[in-house]
């Protein structure tokens, strides 16, 4: 999506900022990440109306329109519960029956190919729908609600466990083509400082290279622990995108 709230465009600074990198993650598909995740390798997790479509609200809480048109917005509009709200990137013109309550700037972030994984240096395992009510818990005391009971169901999950409970996590998210989503990276607070986040990443993107698979994330502008490491980690910026919460009136 190329449009942010107040219907100002972003693209072409990026571009000038970040010269060489945009071609990690292409604006045809990444300024509108949720649509073309929905509309390609998870669209049997769609739920859809004319020109908008979501992800079911125990799945993840976002959702796209295909263009800021007024079709779109009541498509989307007929696809939320009265009181319901749902983030959407980059798009937003006030439209009736909808409003926004809230918006955060993120970065889009990706490896580059020629940039070697962080090691793995501890046993990360799998994760599976058994794991889905500690993975919420563990994920509430990072980023509240974004994390649903089958946010599952988009990607692999996986872990670190002391003595046999869930301290650290991570997985995929929104996938587009050959381009996984890393998220739900998070640390249980008594463990942090410790790699065990380095090692999460580091497990999902080797298995990523060796499928031949891009890693890729999101992460709020205004994390800079979140950003430093990911930077550290050597995940270059290559937008900015806005995500929106908005809600449809009763």
């Amino acid at each position: 999506m190329q449009i942010a709230w107040a219907c100002t465009a972003q693209g072409a600074d990026n571009k000038a900022r970040m010269p060489g990198t945009m071609a990690e993650l292409p604006a045809a598909l990444f300024t509108n990440p949720v649509w073309h995740a929905l509309h390609g390798p998870h669209r049997h997790l769609a739920i859809v109306a004319e020109g908008a479509c979501r992800y079911p609200a125990d799945v993840a809480p976002f959702a796209a329109i295909s263009a800021p048109e007024r079709h779109s917005f009541e498509g989307l509009r007929s696809l939320l519960a009265p009181g319901e709200s749902v983030w959407i990137v980059d798009y937003g013109c006030t439209a009736p029956g909808l409003r926004v309550v809230e918006s955060l700037g993120c970065l889009q972030m990706a490896l580059p190919s020629n940039v070697d994984p962080p090691r793995e240096s501890l046993e990360v395992l799998p994760l599976t729908a058994a794991d889905a009510d500690e993975m919420v818990a563990l994920t509430e005391l990072a980023f509240p609600g974004f994390f649903r009971s089958k946010t599952y169901r988009m990607g692999s999950y996986c872990g670190v466990r002391v003595e046999g409970k869930l301290i650290a996590m991570g997985g995929e998210r929104l996938r587009i083509a050959a381009h996984p989503e890393l998220s739900a990276v998070c640390t249980h607070p008594a463990h942090r400082g410790k790699g065990l986040a380095s090692a999460v990443i580091g497990h999902l993107v080797r298995r990523h290279r060796r499928e031949g698979l891009r890693s890729w994330l999101h992460v709020g502008a205004q994390n800079t622990r979140a950003v430093d490491l990911y930077s550290s980690l050597g995940f270059a910026s290559v937008r900015t995108v806005m995500l929106h919460r908005i809600v449809r009136a009763q």
